[in-house]
Formats: C-alpha cells, sequence, structure tokens
C-alpha cells in the first residue's frame, strides 16, 4: 500500500507533464488547415504534385519554425495571391506547407488596411515621403490605380515588417520548442531518479 502511494504522484506529475509539453504541436495541429482540402484546393494545382511531397505536412522544429518564417513574411507582401507565394516558398524551404498558408491570414480583410498602413506610413518616414490619403484594398483595381503612386514606401516598410515578423515567429517557435525538448529531458531524469529511490524500497 505505502509502495503504491509513493508512485501514484510520480506518475500523475508525468501525465501532467506531457500534457503541457505537447500543447503547443497540438494547438498548431488544431488551427492547421484540413491536409485532403488542403492537398485539392484549386489555387494549388499550379504546383502540380510538388505540393504531394511528404516533407511538407510534416511537424518538427525546423518546419514549424520554416513555416512560421515563411508565412509571416508572405503575409506582409501586398498582393491578392498570398496563399500560392506561401505554398510556393514552403515548397521551396522544405518546410510545413499548412501552417504556411494558413500564417497569411494574419493579414485578413480586418487587419490589413491598418497593418499596411503601418507598413506605408514606415516607408514614407524612412524615405523622407510626402504622404498620401490611401485606402488599402487588395484587388486588381487597387493595384492598378494606387500601387503605382505608392509602391515605394509600400513595399519598403512591408518588406522591413515581414522581416521582422518572420525572424520573430521563427525565433519564438525554436525557443519554445527547446524549451519543450530540455523540460521533457529534465522530467526523464527526475523520473529516473524517482525509480532509483523507489527501487530501494524492494
Amino acid at each position: 500500500m505505502g509502495y503504491r502511494d509513493r508512485r501514484e504522484p510520480v506518475s500523475a506529475t508525468r501525465y501532467s507533464t506531457r500534457a503541457v509539453l505537447g500543447m503547443p504541436k497540438r494547438l498548431i495541429k488544431h488551427y492547421m488547415p484540413d491536409h485532403d482540402t488542403l492537398r485539392k484546393h484549386r489555387h494549388l494545382k499550379v504546383f502540380g504534385t510538388l505540393h504531394h511531397s511528404p516533407n511538407l505536412w510534416h511537424l518538427n522544429r525546423r518546419s514549424a519554425s520554416g513555416a512560421f518564417a515563411v508565412g509571416l513574411f508572405m503575409a506582409f507582401v501586398p498582393v491578392p495571391f498570398q496563399m500560392l507565394l506561401a505554398a510556393g516558398g514552403a515548397i521551396l524551404a522544405r518546410v510545413n506547407l499548412p501552417l504556411s498558408v494558413l500564417l497569411v491570414w494574419v493579414t485578413n480583410p480586418v487587419t490589413m488596411p491598418p497593418i499596411f498602413f503601418g507598413a506605408y506610413r514606415l516607408g514614407t518616414w524612412l524615405l523622407g515621403a510626402r504622404e498620401r490619403d490611401v485606402n488599402f484594398a487588395l484587388s486588381p483595381e487597387w493595384l492598378l490605380y494606387e500601387m503605382g503612386t505608392i509602391w515605394q514606401p509600400l513595399l519598403l516598410g512591408c518588406l522591413i515588417l515581414g522581416t521582422l515578423s518572420a525572424v520573430a515567429g521563427f525565433g519564438v517557435i525554436r525557443g519554445l520548442w527547446r524549451l519543450r525538448l530540455v523540460r521533457h529531458h529534465h522530467r526523464k531524469k527526475q523520473d529516473r531518479a524517482a525509480r532509483e529511490v523507489t527501487s530501494k524500497f524492494n
């Protein structure tokens, strides 16, 4: 009876620790697009069978952090076909494709105007250019009539913000994954030490 009581807290702690350490990966998988749906997406047919490679659908530290870098950078490209760019970037970098495509939705119809206006203002400030009144809308008409007059400050601002976001996303995911591994190894050491202690009472 006493032996069983000593082991139960260790088992419970191990279970809770694994649950916590597994949360980042499970959380990412929860929000990722469905594999079959994405493979059959009509916009991705341009890549033929390139996006069918199993390496583009695995989720590990390299593929996840790389996908954050690709997706967040492409989210700041001021064109309507960001998903295609993200998919192409994921294929070239051999990182997780669904996560790369998902992250371009950081710039969506709600967030796009303030984000791109902020990028435009940053670009005008860096170039010392005069700021104009601009209504941002990623459509062929907007690209035709507005982009030609503001492309320099807008692209400069987007390049800077996209690069910073990509680096930050890459670093944060790498750090979280590293922390997960360190804590996992630490937990294994504690469990091994606990087993050695309990074995002495056998």
